[in-house]
């Protein structure tokens, strides 16, 4: 009974479930009306539909990540943002990898505010008239993309031109592929425009010149790296929110306008590498807010304004590759807050040690180079504590480098080469202190002292992170230094044009990131080290990849191979190995090609004897080979014609015989890559091959008497399957309808039937 009574009910327990089974039902029935009548709604106020269809004409199925636009409401998805009424007024995608053009669709984002497509792979041209129906869009980047097309053609429909937005505030199409001619009314009622970059396409024409007066707010204007051409545009003076003007990297000519001195709030002009002519107007001192001046690479010239120093915000002057005269004004001491000054490549003179640096004390970047000043390095210089690059070459300087230079803590490049400098010891000790330098180009100094031959110049911690050294064009006298190879980070080393005597220590191929060595012309003599064969970054592209690829402070012009070029990344260099014009001997080891990763190598006027190593082959990218000027024998390896990248080539003066290999890229050099090898014949050389072949032929022949006794046999071989192949084979060619290839097979046949005989009678003659 207590089983029973644990499981029975009452009645008044029945009647407490039954109430409590119709709250549950109620409750149920109450939330099932809450989730359906907030469905019908969430339904009722989804992302617009018109919308969410325009959003699917977008590429977005490219989107790498994928992008996350499952769900039903398109408000929600990434990159996408909605306003009350749930109308698309944002989308911000940039960097996803998006593929494919632009539909047409996207114009019925009518709410559209902020558009930004930026940094992905779209292409092809704008649509029609693509903005007209964007009339709230504020923003819109579509910069680093691969769009194009004539730029009007976006707006223009039979002639007509319906212009931007009046609510553009931002515009950025820079570094895409638009074309066509700007007319003045391209910004016609952009009235709200306050940045327009146009950067890095292919706009022609002049520049416009209403954007003042149809967009007087606006602040930043970017036309560099296009193809304009004209002057620059009257009317930037009535911008008078103008901050920053750019447009640079085109053809623009004539004078500095007036007109651009009356637009004071300006904080950057930038106009490098155009045809801009005539002086630097001294109206120039009422933009008293620049902090940027950018002329460089134009054919200015005249004097620096005296009172160039009224411009006391200015951070960068950057006016090398000019005709400048004068000397530097005092008042530029003015310009406390310079951190980049760039005079190279003009024609500056006066005694530079007069002038007081003093005052740069954020001055980080310093190039004076390629000037005519005198006197010596000046030691105010030294008191610019935040100096990271110095650049004085080329000028006519005098003294020695002294040991306060080691207070310039940050000092990473320092070149004066090509002056007058003294005491190459001296400079070593000194120069050691200078923890964090990199780059040190001493060349053309300290003519005729005798190379720092002391292995203790160098101590633990010296010029260790010095990456190039450049001690060429300094007849310095001495055997190649061993010091040297302690500098553990060296990456270029070029000794070239002195007087280096005693051989290339082997030494040097423990040097693991030394990827361009150049010792041409000295009096080096001794054996080609094939320890240096084995140079880590020569031989291994992993161990290539461990140098850092960092730019540099300042571009390196480097002669190297009778070619001037400019380098912005050390490890951009060509790797190289030049011993030419020195005295080594011996053979050209085996082991050279080892060195796959070589571009240059320029072995030429040495004693090198022996054959070229086949193995020379194996240097897959090598893009110059000089081996002329030795005294290497043998003939040609076909293997060089693998060589698919050579563009220099020279094998001449040397004793090489046989013919050059026909067929091959060796034969897209001049004669003069040959002359000089009596033996050598064939094209491009003006003599053929007819004596080289009867030779060869006489050796074919007396191999062949040595084997059977008799110089005729292969004519009668030859003869007898003639014979045999006529008299079997003939028959049954003729019964089918082989006739045709038959006789075109006959006659080659007897085309080299005719040939063999013609050697083999040659040969018996010769004998007989």
């Amino acid at each position: 009974m207590e089983g029973v009574l644990n499981f029975s009910l009452s009645s008044s327990d029945m009647g407490d479930q039954t109430r409590t089974t119709k709250h549950l039902m109620a409750h149920h029935l109450l939330f099932i009306f809450t989730l359906f009548f907030f469905g019908i709604f969430s339904v009722n106020h989804a992302c617009n539909q018109i919308d969410k269809k325009s959003l699917f004409s977008l590429p977005f199925n490219t989107s790498s990540p994928p992008l996350n636009w499952s769900s039903i409401d398109c408000c929600y998805w990434e990159g996408i943002s909605c306003d009350q009424n749930h109308k698309v007024t944002r989308i911000w995608l940039p960097s996803r990898h998006l593929k494919g053009s632009i539909s047409p669709f996207f114009g019925n984002l009518t709410h559209l505010i902020h558009l930004n497509l930026s940094h992905n792979s779209l292409s092809e041209a704008l649509p029609t008239r693509f903005f007209s129906s964007l009339n709230q869009l504020k923003i819109l980047d579509l910069s680093y993309n691969y769009l194009g097309g004539d730029i009007s053609l976006m707006f223009s429909s039979s002639g007509s031109f319906t212009g931007w937005p009046t609510s553009i505030q931002m515009l950025d199409m820079s570094s895409n592929n638009f074309s066509g001619t700007m007319q003045s009314s391209f910004l016609q009622g952009a009235w709200n425009l306050i940045k327009l970059n146009v950067s890095n396409n292919s706009f022609t024409g002049p520049i416009p010149s209403s954007f003042c007066i149809n967009s007087p707010f606006v602040r930043l204007l970017d036309f560099s790296h296009n193809d304009y051409s004209g002057q620059i545009p009257n009317g930037l003076g009535r911008c008078s929110k103008l901050k920053v003007f750019r447009a640079g990297f085109n053809s623009i000519s004539g004078l500095l306008s007036h007109d651009i001195y009356s637009a004071i709030g300006l904080e950057e002009i930038s106009l490098p590498f155009n045809n801009l002519s005539g002086s630097i107007s001294n109206d120039i001192l009422n933009l008293t807010k620049l902090t940027n001046l950018e002329l460089s690479g134009n054919k200015l010239s005249g004097k620096l304004p005296v009172n160039i120093g009224k411009l006391s915000k200015l951070k960068h002057l950057l006016l090398h590759m000019n005709f400048l005269t004068g000397s530097l004004p005092p008042s530029l001491m003015n310009c406390t807050n310079l951190t980049k000054l760039n005079l190279w490549f003009n024609f500056f003179e006066g005694n530079i040690s007069t002038f007081n640096f003093s005052s740069f004390r954020q001055l980080s970047i310093l190039d004076l180079g390629k000037n005519s000043f005198t006197g010596s390095l000046p030691i105010s210089l030294y008191s610019c504590k935040s100096l990271r690059a110095i650049r004085l070459a080329r000028n006519q300087l005098k003294g020695q480098i002294l040991p306060q230079v080691i207070q310039l803590k940050f000092l990473s490049f320092l070149s004066l080469g090509s002056n007058g400098l003294t005491n190459i010891t001296g400079a070593i000790k000194n120069l050691m202190g200078c923890k964090n330098l990199s780059i040190l180009i001493l060349a053309d100094n300290f003519w005729q002292e005798a190379m720092p031959a002391d292995d203790r110049i160098i101590g633990l911690d010296g010029f260790e992170n010095l990456r190039l050294l450049g001690l060429s064009h300094c007849q310095l006298t001495g055997q190649f230094p061993i010091w040297l190879t302690k500098l553990k980070k060296l990456q270029v080393l070029d000794l070239s044009h002195n007087r280096i005597t005693g051989s290339i220590p082997s030494s040097l191929s423990t040097l693991p990131r030394l990827f361009l060595l150049e010792l041409s012309n000295n009096l080096i003599s001794g054996e080609f080290p094939k320890e240096l064969c084995g140079l880590p970054a020569l031989v291994l592209e992993q161990d290539r990849a461990l140098i850092d690829h960092h730019n540099l402070e300042l571009p390196l012009f480097l002669y190297l191979n009778g070619i001037y070029s400019q380098y912005n990344i050390l490890t951009n260099m060509p790797p190289t190995i030049s011993v030419g014009n020195n005295s080594l001997s011996g053979n050209i080891p085996v082991e050279i090609g080892h060195l796959q990763l070589l571009h240059i190598l320029s072995l030429g006027h040495n004693n090198f004897s022996g054959e070229i190593s086949d193995q020379i082959s194996s240097l897959s990218s090598l893009e110059r080979l000089d081996l002329s000027v030795n005294h290497l024998s043998g003939e040609i390896p076909t293997s060089l014609a693998s060589l698919h990248f050579l563009s220099q080539f020279s094998i001449a003066s040397n004793n090489l015989h046989g013919p050059i290999p026909l067929g091959t890229q060796l034969l897209s050099f001049g004669a003069s890559a040959y002359e000089g090898n009596p033996g050598l014949c064939g094209p491009p050389l003006p003599n053929g091959c007819a004596n080289i072949v009867s030779n060869n032929v006489d050796e074919d022949v007396q191999d062949d008497e040595d084997w059977l006794g008799m110089p005729w046999f292969p004519v009668s071989v030859v003869l007898g399957f003639f014979t045999g192949f006529w008299g079997v084979l003939g028959p049954l060619l003729f019964s089918y309808n082989w006739r045709v290839a038959y006789f075109q097979f006959l006659d080659n046949v007897k085309k080299r039937l005719y040939v063999t005989l013609g050697m083999c009678l040659t040969g018996l003659h010769r004998r007989l």
